[in-house]
């Protein structure tokens, strides 16, 4: 797969992510429920295109975990605070990713990755300046540590670029609707919401994150964080089109930050390169692993 093709993928998980407001909207029952029957979903779509091993390593456990946490967490932020607070914390995943991809890949961002960080972290603020406020801060801690968990679903990811990551994405959605489970008790959606349900699992889960695995063998953990950011965008688009909420001028204005830094780095991002701690300038970034 060439690079080109992996960020059409991430472009594409993205998209996926982003129905996931407008799903959720359709399917009238307990949040941690959802999460959880749309993990098990999830894991049923991916066993039809990959044998998963009955023995994961501990970096595949790690990587479930980590994706888990990020579920999970998201959704008590959610209930805990404001949505626009839950997912502007937990969207400054990439500040993470930059940092741990130093210490566990030997990916060291460039200055160009810094501006794209500041940039896309920038438009976020402005996205969701009108709605924002101190809300409850048990919530937002909860938010960031959906951020945290996020970052290292990347990174261990990304470590497993010659391996296969998906095995830490059926793990972490076995171990999301195991948390789910407690909650599913009473009566199950039918109609629409089981519609829902079914298109949360298969497609807004189970197939963005097909794609997502495959791509990040590809590209760095940071350009991976970064160039998903179009799902906060992409969300309140749906739901406009669906249900005439229209967004306001500074998340007009943040959203448009926010499509020119991923623009850029699609067309720049071939001409950076990262220098792996202890090795030599030039390492391509399809290839940016120390070896």
């Amino acid at each position: 797969m060439s690079r080109k093709r992996a960020i059409v993928y991430l472009l594409a998980a993205a998209l996926f992510w982003s129905l996931g407001g407008l799903l959720i909207k359709l399917v009238s029952w307990n949040p941690v429920a959802i999460a959880g029957a749309r993990s098990a979903i999830a894991c049923g779509f991916l066993l039809c295109f990959f044998r998963p091993r009955l023995r994961f390593t501990r970096l595949e456990v790690l990587g479930g975990l980590a994706y888990a946490a990020t579920v999970v967490l998201f959704v008590l932020a959610n209930k805990l605070t404001t949505a626009a607070n839950a997912i502007l914390l937990q969207y400054g995943a990439p500040v993470y990713v930059a940092l741990l991809s130093q210490w566990f890949l030997g990916e060291v961002p460039s200055r160009f990755d810094w501006i794209s960080v500041v940039l896309v972290v920038g438009g976020m603020v402005l996205f969701f300046l009108d709605q924002l406020s101190l809300g409850n801060m048990l919530g937002n801690f909860v938010a960031i540590g959906s951020g945290i968990a996020f970052a290292f679903l990347i990174v261990t990811l990304r470590m497993q670029k010659d391996a296969e990551p998906l095995q830490s994405v059926f793990v972490g959605n076995l171990f999301a609707a195991l948390a789910g489970l407690p909650f599913c008790f009473g009566p199950f959606p039918g109609g629409w919401s089981l519609t829902g349900l079914v298109l949360l699992g298969t497609v807004q889960i189970g197939l963005s994150y097909l794609l997502y695995a495959q791509a990040i063998r590809k590209v760095k953990a940071l350009e991976a964080s970064l160039i998903p950011m179009i799902e906060p965008v992409l969300n309140p688009l749906w739901v406009f089109l669906a249900f005439g909420e229209s967004p306001g001028r500074f998340a007009l204005l943040g959203g448009g930050v926010i499509l020119l830094a991923v623009f850029l780095r699609y067309l720049l991002g071939d001409a950076q390169t990262v220098i792996p701690r202890g090795g030599q300038p030039g390492s391509p970034r399809g290839d940016s692993s120390p070896r």
